[in-house]
């Protein structure tokens, strides 16, 4: 009478090692690059910052005003300061959904943005929730482009 022993045969465990290793190969790169994640995180807080801007200035009915480092400057920032009349210039800090004032966001180091068009490093909303112009927005390293509608304010 044969007894029959359990276990894994030779070709099997090879052929686990051979995709984990493929996998290992084409997976673990994309876990240790951080720029990559750093640059969407910092458009991605961008775009939120530049929503909360505009319903800022529709609800507060005043202009809100955004201004951004310079194309190229390392790290980029993103600072958020509000009229206090109709009209007047922006010198008030405006608060951020956590309190802090000014409003205000830094990109980790090594992100900086590529493109502002127009080139002027400061927008605004108005107390209808329009911007002053329509704007695009590119930060490096992030695939999608952050867009302001001219006609609505709308931000995507």
């Amino acid at each position: 009478m044969r007894t029959r022993t359990r276990g894994f045969t030779l070709v099997e465990l090879i052929g686990v090692m051979v995709t984990i290793a493929i996998l290992a190969a084409v997976a673990l790169p994309r876990f240790f690059e951080r720029s990559a994640f750093e640059a969407r995180a910092f458009s991605d807080q961008t775009l939120a910052m530049l929503r909360y801007a505009q319903k800022a200035a529709i609800a507060q009915r005043r202009t809100v005003c955004v201004t951004y480092s310079a194309v190229g400057t390392v790290p980029a920032t993103v600072t958020l300061t509000i009229a206090k009349n109709f009209g007047g210039a922006c010198d008030t800090d405006l608060s951020g959904p956590n309190g802090a004032a000014p409003y205000k966001i830094t990109a980790p180091s090594g992100v900086a943005f590529s493109t502002l068009t127009p080139a002027s490093t400061s927008s605004s909303f108005n107390a209808l929730g329009q911007p002053d112009a329509a704007r695009t927005i590119q930060v490096s390293g992030a695939q999608n482009a952050i867009k302001i509608e001219q006609e609505t304010g709308y931000v995507h």
